[in-house]
Order: C-alpha cells, then structure tokens, then sequence
C-alpha cells in the first residue's frame, strides 16, 4: 500500500465564510475561502469555530468542533474549502447561521491522511452518514486510475448526503438505506460484505458510527483484506493537548485520535472499548 505524502503544517487564521447553504433536512453546506492553503490529505479535518467570529470572543459554546475537510479548490494562493455536516446541537446550529463576508475560526488539515491502495487492490470505500465526507476526496484522487467502489448506508433517504457529488464521479456508487427509500434496503455492511465477495485484492476504507466500522474491520480480515478507519471521536484541541480523544490499542494503551489518526488500520484498536 502506498503510503500518503508529507502533508503540509496546519494553518491558524480565521476564513472566511463563502457560501452556506442547507441541502435539506440537518444536511448543511460550508464553503470557506482560506488564505495560504498548502494543501491536504484525503482524511485529513479542520477545527472550526462553533459559529462566526464577532467583535466580542464567544464562550459559550466555547471549544471548536473538528470537522472532516470534505474537499478543496485552489483559487490562487487560497483555497475554496468545502465542509459537509449535518446539524446536531448547539455549536453546529451556530456554524450553520455564518453568513457568506463573516469570519469562522480555522485549525488545518490536521490529522493523517488515508494512504493509497496497493497496485492492483480495488478501493472499498463504506460510509455510514456523516462519515461519508471523510471519504470524497479519496475518491475524487483514486478515479478514475484505480477501480473505486463507494458504499454508501444511511437510515434513509433524507439522511443521505453528497450522493450527486459521488455520482459524478469515476466510481461505482452503491447505496443502502435502513428503511428502503433508497437502493438497498438493510445497512451498509452488507453492501460491503457482497462488494468483498465478488473476489480480487481488496482495500477497505470505513468511516461512520463505530458498530459499522467495528463489522467492517470483522468482514475485511475475513476476506484477509486490509481495512483503514477514521474515527470521528470528539476533541478540544485538534492536536494532542486535551487528551480528550483517546481511543483505546488492541495492544493495550491509548491513541490520540487528532494525533495518531484520525485514520488507523482498524486491526491497531480495541473495539470493545470504543463506545
């Protein structure tokens, strides 16, 4: 498997917000324009302040919420970044009122970036909800050279996101919904319990609630493929001082999810201790 190249050091600076827009439902859009962007690996997320920044520093809520980097633009020496969520509390409820001249606070790309498949390995790439915009850039910069496969589970249409960004790409995308209201009805894992069984190399690329990741990892090493999951577990800092994101290793210890992932090879963790 190829390893993913040096990414570059994180920026510190307030962005400014672009664009932002509901996409229907707690589904919601946030483009930001960030000055000196260097670039960042598929994986890789951001810390943003929980809402637009004003004249008097907000307290509460007061820490930043990590967010997935869903893809960029390069405008220049900026960038047109592009942050995909769903709205579920106070602090994404803030961010989601930012208007387009306002400022948000930005810590990123931090994190490590999922590596590149080995030649030959067809990319699995299962999301389960919000988990799915860890994935896009992944597969915007394997299609179309490598066969790209994305499995796509959500409890129903309506919780569906960047299904038209997907499509638009080089890939093969197949979809579940818990309900049925589209593509397959049942869960993601068993998109990728078939997906695995058509045979060949396989590389399997999880990230979502920590059940499907935790099956995922069980149906890859069955198959003796390799898998990679990114955790989405909550932090403070983004860069290993709260200590608030630690995951438990499969060889006793603790990592530090903004440090050490967000990506680890899900055979590193002890999945009964992660909650």
């Amino acid at each position: 498997m190829t390893q993913p190249p040096p990414t570059p050091a994180p920026l510190r600076l307030e962005a400014r917000v672009l664009a932002s827009r509901n996409e229907g439902g707690p589904q919601h859009r946030l483009v930001l324009g960030v000055p000196g962007w260097r670039g960042f690996g598929p994986g890789q997320f951001a810390m943003l302040s929980p809402g637009a920044r004003a004249s008097v520093p907000r307290s509460d809520p007061l820490l930043p919420r990590p967010m997935a980097i869903y893809r960029a633009r390069a405008r220049g020496g900026a960038a047109e970044v592009e942050i995909l969520y769903k709205v579920c509390g106070r602090g994404t409820a803030l961010l989601a009122e930012a208007l387009p001249g306002q400022r948000v606070g930005f810590v990123g790309p931090l994190g490590r970036a999922f590596p590149a498949p080995a030649p030959g390995e067809r990319a699995l790439l299962l999301g389960g909800g919000t988990g799915i915009a860890s994935l896009y850039e992944l597969a915007a910069r394997l299609a179309p050279a490598a066969p790209v496969t994305v499995l796509f589970g959500a409890r129903s249409a309506a919780d569906l996101m960047g299904t038209e960004d997907f499509a638009a790409l080089a890939v093969e995308l197949r979809i579940a919904t818990e309900d049925g209201s589209r593509g397959a009805r049942g869960l993601a894992t068993a998109l990728l319990e078939a997906a695995l069984a058509e045979g060949g190399p396989a590389c399997v690329y999880a990230c979502g609630p920590t059940p499907m990741m935790r099956r995922a990892a069980e149906l890859a090493r069955a198959r003796g493929s390799r898998c990679l999951v990114s955790l989405e577990n909550h932090m403070a800092c983004g860069f290993g001082v709260c200590l608030g994101c630690a995951a438990p290793r499969a060889g006793g210890g603790f990592a530090l999810v903004c440090r050490d992932g967000p990506m680890f090879e899900a055979g590193a963790l002890a999945w009964e201790g992660l909650a």
